[in-house]
């Protein structure tokens, strides 16, 4: 039976395989339209579309860290009436304070964009590798380009490494057990802080001058590049640009609209509308339509071997 794939079985992600500039073309639009549209529909559109591809490339990872993400999401929706008093509907008073109904749908909203954002975040880092945007932006921008990928590379090597430190440390006898006490918890924590601050300063250092060694971004050069434009990644730009022109109409019409402090007002979802609102939902289920027509395909040839 066919399982989605994860970690480095990147082979079978269709969309993976695409051309760099239509990976970054995309997450551009998802990621921009994300941050700046607040209607609810379209936040859930984003929520779907963005759990269902980053749970096709990451498996039980991805429904793991999901459900790590759905705690913080109420966290964040139920705490913001705290701070934000505006609205005419009160819920309740607490503290002496206005638990306006207003507040806690903006408090939503946001949370939705946040929830959006480490979503598509996390298929950004799994499908446009370090190589693949090194390919995009090596020759135009190459210190910025090496910056970038060292960057967004940090993260999953720093914990990497820091679980390999606190293993090390274990594994001699220097490290905290379940019977330590809360302050040699945080002695421990602290030392493999140091190490891990000492190990990314030191790895950058080399990394930086190993690259200058060989001479990158000295000058302009020329460079060999794996990726070459198909058929489909003309058919997918074309897509992708008509999809992202008619949900700019849509905003500039005031189709996505939408208010919750002082007064609540949400752009109503009207047989004009909707066009808008079905271009944003193909625009994000492209990754994932093309993931499961690869899927389909490959099972389907499975089954008359």
């Amino acid at each position: 039976m066919w399982e989605p794939p994860h970690g480095d079985d990147m082979n079978r992600d269709a969309f993976s395989n695409c051309h760099p500039a239509v990976n970054f073309g995309f997450f551009i639009g998802a990621i921009g339209l994300g941050v700046v549209i607040q209607h609810p529909a379209y936040i859930a559109l984003s929520v779907v579309n963005a759990g269902s591809y980053y749970l096709l490339l990451n498996g039980g990872k991805g429904l793991r860290m999901i459900g790590g993400l759905i705690p913080l999401f109420l966290l964040m929706t139920f705490i913001n009436p705290l701070f934000n008093t505006q609205g005419e509907n009160v819920l309740f008073y607490l503290f002496d304070r206005p638990y306006t109904a207003e507040a806690l749908m903006y408090g939503a909203d946001l949370a939705g964009i946040f929830l959006v954002m480490m979503l598509w975040f996390g298929c950004y880092n799994a499908v446009l590798t370090g190589d693949k945007f090194t390919s995009l932006f090596g020759n135009l921008i190459p210190s910025l380009s090496l910056l970038l990928v060292m960057v967004l590379r940090l993260i999953p090597n720093i914990i990497r490494q820091a679980r390999q430190i606190a293993g090390a440390r274990k594994s001699v006898g220097k490290g905290a057990g379940e019977q330590s006490t809360y302050r040699m918890k945080v002695n421990d924590g602290l030392t493999v802080l140091s190490a891990l601050t000492s190990w990314a300063l030191e790895g950058g250092v080399v990394t930086g001058d190993s690259m200058r060694s060989r001479g990158y971004g000295c000058a302009k050069r020329s460079s060999f590049q794996i990726y070459r434009t198909t058929g489909r990644d003309r058919v997918l730009s074309v897509m992708m640009s008509a999809l992202l022109a008619v949900v700019i109409a849509m905003m500039i019409q005031g189709g996505t609209e939408a208010t919750f402090t002082p007064e609540l007002y949400i752009a109503p979802i009207t047989d004009s509308r909707i066009v808008g609102l079905i271009a944003y939902g193909a625009y994000l289920s492209i990754p994932t339509v093309l993931h499961m027509k690869e899927a389909i395909q490959w099972h389907i040839s499975r089954s008359k071997i």
